[in-house]
Formats: C-alpha cells, structure tokens, sequence
C-alpha cells in the first residue's frame, strides 16, 4: 500500500519560517516553505539528501525583474480524478508589479516515486511584464563525485544520450530544431548518483519545444537541472493575463535512467492517450540490409545475395536508397528499370522465404521534381515564407499535417506494399524526428506550432496503412542518431541503433527503449557500424536483432570507400572467414532469440563495472558484460534467488565451457577481453 501524506500550513509558514507543508507519493517527498521554495528528497533510506535546502524551483524571467519568490497565503488538500493533490497559492508584489502564482501538486495512484506539477501565474499588479523565460522544477544535486545524466534531444553531433556530469558541463537540451535537420527527444532529463537519482520533464500530450538544461558550475559540488521556456521575441505578460505553464513531473528514483523512464513512459500510456505499438513477431527476425551496395545497387546485385543471405541465417532483405528517381519521386529510376522491377525483386526474395523491407525517406522532396511542380502546396513554409531545408538529402520538407501531404504518403505506402509486395518500410533520416513551425496556409493549422505537436499524425498514417495491408508489416522508425521523438514510438514497431557511433550507444539506447516500451523490437543496426564493425557480442547480448550489410561475393565498384574504423578501412564483402563468423553468430540468435525475452534493469550504466545486461527467457538469465578487459575481479550474478542452485554456461564460446553458482553466493570470477556471454540456467 503505497503512502500519501499531505501536511497543511503551519502558523509558522504565513510568517515564513520553515514550513511543515508536503506531498509525498512513494519514495518521494516534495516540501514547500513560505516563500514557495522547495526541497526534493527520497524516503528510501539508501538514499542521502539531493540538496539539504529549500530552492527557488520555478522563475519568471522578464526584462523588467526576475520573480522567484511568492509569499504563500493558502493551501488546500484535495483529490483528483489522479490522486491526491496540495494546491498552493503565492503572491509576489513589488514596485507595482504583481504576480500570483497558483501551483498544484499532485501524488498519482500507481506511479510511485512521480509528482505531478500545474502552475499557473495570474498577472495581478499594476504593470505588464516582457517575459524572456520561465524556468520549472530548477533542481539540485549535490556529489562529490561525478554525476551521471539521461539527456535525450537531438543535434548534429549525435552524442550519447548517457553523460558524465563533471565540472564546467553544460547542454542545453533544447527539444526543437537545433541544426538544419535535428530536432525533437524525449520531454525528459535524469540526474543519478550511485545511491539514487532526480528526473523532471512535460507530461503534455504532445512534443512542447522547451530547453531542459542540465550544468555543473566548476567547483560549486552539485549538478543542476530545469524546464526552461524561453521567448525570444518577448511574451507580453499584461496586466489580468493568466499564463498557464507546461504541465511537468518530478521524479525519484535508484539506479540509472531506465526505472524512471519506465515510470515516465507508463504515466503517458495510462494518461496522456499515447498507446505504445506491439511488435509483431516478424520484427525480430535478423536483418541483411542491401545498404552495402549503396545507392548505385543494382536488381541484379541483390537478387545475386540472396541465396547466401538466406545461406548465412537472415530472414529479412532490406532494399535500401538508391531505387527512386529522387526524394519526393518514389517512382523507379532507370537503373532499376520500372515497376515491374521491383516486383520481380520481392518475388526473389519471398521465393526463397525471406521478407522485404523498402527504405524511404517520408516527407521529403527534392527542388525541382514533378510532385513539387505538381502539388506546391505541400511544402512547409517557415515564418520567411521560403521551403524549410533538408540539408542531408538536398530536399524540402513537406508539410506534415497537411492534407495534400497524407494523401500522397498513405498512396506511396499502398504502392510499396501493395504493388511493389515488399512486407514492411524503413523509415529513415533524422528530419522525420521533428520539422519547424509551419507557416503553410494550406495546412489548415490553427498555430505554426501546431505542425511540430502534430507531427506524429503522419507517421500513423504511414502505420496504420502499411498494417491494413499486411498485418505483419514491420514499420522501422530510423531517426539517424536522434533520441526518437516520445511522440513517434507509438506508429512504429521495430525501434533501431539509428547509425550507432559505437557499441556503448547501441547499448545505451537499447536500454532507453526497453524502458520506453519493452514489448517493441530493437534493431541493433548494421554490425558494420559497431566497436570493430563485428561486434555481434552487443547485439545479441543486449536483446538486439542483429543485422549486416554484407556484399558478396564481390563489393559495388562505385563503393570506393568503406566507413573508417580506428583508421582501418572495413571493407562490407563476406569473405570465407567472415562467413564463419557470422554464421556462428546469426546462428546463436536464431537458436536464442533473445530479442523476445525481458529485459531486467538489474545494472547500472553509469556506476557498474563491468557493463551489465541481463536477458529473462523461458525460465533462464543470460548475462552480457562489456568492458575494455576484465581480470577476474568478482562480478555479482544480479537478480537470482538465493535458495537455487544455478548452472553456468558460456554459450557464445567455440566451446561451450559450464560452472555452477550458488544464488546465496551470486559471485564469479571472469577473465575477458570486450565481452562475456552467459546463460544461467536454475538446477
């Protein structure tokens, strides 16, 4: 039975002495004294204070004067149709200016750990205010030591979304377009030291383009974290307005990001209408992506992969850019050869029992070609009136609600599914993540915003279509080293790495997605872009469907340069050793699948070492641990029941080496260069 303690207004509190006044929900306490300052602290007696003072958690920034304080005059204890709730109500008065602040606070049933947050300002004074900014949940962690963060928002450098905090760090984390093409994330930050951690965030239904910045001020001991929404034109805040803000959470919270996350994710499925997609078991199969001939590939090249695709273990073709005219013309160009080319080309590739993906990049067109010349209106138009720019494909951005737009997309589905007979679509490039304001006139909009809120509305379409069709189709979303858009998850069943930088991000953001929804399928990427471009270890450890992009057996001529790894070009051909290999490992995953169990948050991402990950499945634990080189030191087998006795397997090894483990005693002793596989097994 969870514990929701409200404690009224002291006398003590109107005078502005320490206040008594909180809401507590689970393991979290939020308390409040009389200027409507605040304190953040966890009832689990593992975790020490956060900050041992109240701060100033929510500011009006204007030109005029930056209002952080509000003498509390009232609170009331009350129930919502989500739980108990504390309204609290504060006025600030100085100089002629004036602002109430009216806050409610509310403990949501079956969502431990989280408070909900609604404020509003009321401009009572004598004078407007020309607001630059108003600041939520400004929150305080103090450490010694480094602090750990989640910063999922999307820019050009496609960092990782996991960062160490240390001394003269700042990120911005703005949730808008940052560079020409990046924009969107998760309405979402966390901060976690070794014993515990605070997360804020939006809980509106749709993406809000606010900052969530998170700093450390060199030698200050603490890092710090807020909601931030700033006006750059200034919001004229007049006298009788009523500002409503974002409506906002707090969290706390052990380990790493994914408990929160998990708890942030369900809060939206229970609350905010989102329903999350539900992977179809097609989606797990592995993955030869015909990328390794690039955009010159040829039918021919292909079709001539396929019997060693299927020879090697994969079960789904991907064709991948390079069959269209152009961005926007999805029709076949003349190297492919027509329509009934690419028809030709799923037949070979259902002849021999494997599925066909297309890749397609929705939303784009290029200048100059006939869907533009024919339908102009699509285009969304930025506040200057010109085509919003799509620098990695040299394209336009159509506008993504309008109307003219959902019927041209849902007919291009109905093409490649239907006509063409390819069983799923991979969606891909990082514009699809969010796109500007759009001052289109043609998109029936009611704000320029609201083409960014209502983005996810063509990717449905795109879903809801591919699925009426083929009810197994596999819908990939690929934001290209984005943190996915919150929004978009739901009208995709088969998440991915989206270009990993490393093996750590395709960890990392497997973990971020078994949080978001662990019913949906990770594709961990072409194993040609993990640590060593061979690093199967990852992908199957983690619960990842692996995939390649292999050539055989010769490369595309027109492929003169191979991505750079630790200055050794890799070249994509399967040679007879690599043959070997991936047979080993496509052959580890099909016999496994363990893409299909549970993942179990039993380590943490920032503190643990070695790196752990732990797959449940049919009864048995299989443990991945990662490290640069790990010596033997002992490593705690998480998550066992002390009355068992457990067999040990190291089940990727050539051969096959079992040891047995006590669950009272859940230690051993590995010695490993990258990676160490297990199976656990109860005896």
């Amino acid at each position: 039975m969870k514990k929701i303690t409200i404690l009224g207004v002291a006398a003590a509190l109107l005078l502005g002495s320490c206040s008594t006044n909180e809401i507590s929900n689970g393991d979290i306490t939020l308390r409040f004294n009389g200027r409507m300052q605040s304190c953040v602290t966890s009832n689990n007696e593992a975790t020490d204070s956060f900050h041992n003072d109240y701060i100033s958690a929510d500011a009006l920034v204007a030109e005029e004067v930056t209002i952080d304080t509000w003498t509390l005059r009232s609170s009331e204890r009350h129930t919502t149709p989500k739980g108990e709730a504390l309204t609290l109500r504060g006025e600030y008065s100085q100089g002629g200016y004036g602002v109430e602040k009216i806050q409610t606070i509310i403990a949501p049933e079956g969502f431990d750990g989280m408070l909900l947050i609604e404020t509003q300002y009321v401009n009572n004074g004598k004078k407007a205010l020309r607001l630059k900014s108003a600041e939520q949940n400004r929150t305080i962690v103090d450490s010694d030591e480094v602090v750990w963060s989640f910063q999922p928002t999307s820019t050009s450098s496609r960092a990782n979304w996991i960062l160490p905090v240390e001394d003269g760090f700042y990120q911005k984390n703005y949730l808008g377009m940052n560079n020409c093409d990046y924009g969107g994330g998760i309405p979402f930050v966390t901060l976690w030291r070794r014993d515990g951690g605070v997360s804020v965030g939006l809980v509106e239904p749709v993406l809000k383009t606010i900052n969530m910045p998170i700093e450390r001020v060199a030698g200050e001991g603490a890092a710090k974290m807020k909601l931030e929404r700033e006006w750059e034109d200034r919001l004229e805040f007049a006298v009788g307005d009523t500002l409503t803000m974002d409506r906002s959470f707090i969290a706390v919270s052990t380990g790493d990001y994914f408990e929160p996350l998990q708890l942030f994710s369900n809060y939206m499925y229970a609350h905010e209408g989102i329903t999350p997609a539900e992977s179809e078991p097609e989606a797990f199969e592995p993955v030869w992506c015909a990328w390794g001939y690039e955009r010159t590939f040829t039918i021919e090249e292909v079709v001539g992969t396929l019997d060693k695709v299927k020879e090697v273990g994969f079960k789904w073709v991907d064709v991948d850019d390079g069959y269209q005219i152009a961005e926007g013309d999805w029709e076949t160009n003349k190297r492919i050869g027509g329509d009934h080319r690419m028809r030709y080309l799923t037949r070979e590739i259902h002849k021999r029992g494997l599925k066909a993906k297309l890749w397609w990049a929705p939303i784009a067109a290029d200048p100059g070609t006939k869907v533009l010349r024919e339908h102009p209106e699509m285009k969304l138009l930025t506040d200057e009136w010109v085509p919003e720019y799509i620098s990695w494909w040299d394209s336009f951005y159509l506008s993504p609600v309008n109307p003219h737009t959902m019927e041209y997309t849902t007919d291009l589905v109905k093409r490649f599914i239907d006509d063409w007979g390819f069983d799923g679509l991979k969606l891909d490039g990082q514009h699809m993540n969010l796109c500007e304001p759009d001052y289109n006139e043609h998109s029936g909009l009611d704000y320029p915003e609201q083409a960014q809120e209502r983005m996810p509305e063509i990717f449905k379409a795109i879903y809801d279509t591919a699925r009426s069709l083929k009810e197994y189709a596999v819908v990939q979303f690929c934001p290209c080293g984005c943190a996915v858009n919150f929004f978009h998850t739901p009208y995709m069943n088969q998440a991915v790495a989206s270009d990993p930088t490393s093996s750590a991000q395709i960890r990392m953001k497997r973990k971020a997605y078994a949080a978001i929804n662990p019913k949906m399928a990770y594709y961990a990427d072409h194993v040609e872009l993990s640590d060593g471009a061979d690093d199967f270890a990852t992908q199957l450890g983690i619960g990842g469907v692996l995939g390649s992009k292999f050539t055989w057996p010769k490369n595309n001529p027109n492929v003169k340069v191979n991505y750079l790894d630790n200055d050794v070009l890799v070249d994509y051909l399967l040679t007879p050793e690599k043959e070997v290999y991936y047979k080993k490992w496509v052959g580890l995953y099909n016999e496994y699948m363990l893409s299909t169990g549970d993942y179990l948050n039993l380590y943490d991402l920032g503190f643990d070492k070695p790196e752990g990950h732990v797959i449940a499945k049919d009864g048995n634990m299989y443990y991945a641990f990662y490290a640069d080189e790990w010596n033997g030191e002992p490593v705690e087998l998480r998550g066992l029941d002390a009355d068992k006795r457990y067999l040990v397997t190291e089940y990727t090894a050539d051969e096959k080496k079992s040891y047995e483990v006590e669950g009272s005693n859940p230690y051993i002793n590995p010695t490993f260069k990258l990676n160490y596989l297990i199976e656990v097994k109860p005896l």
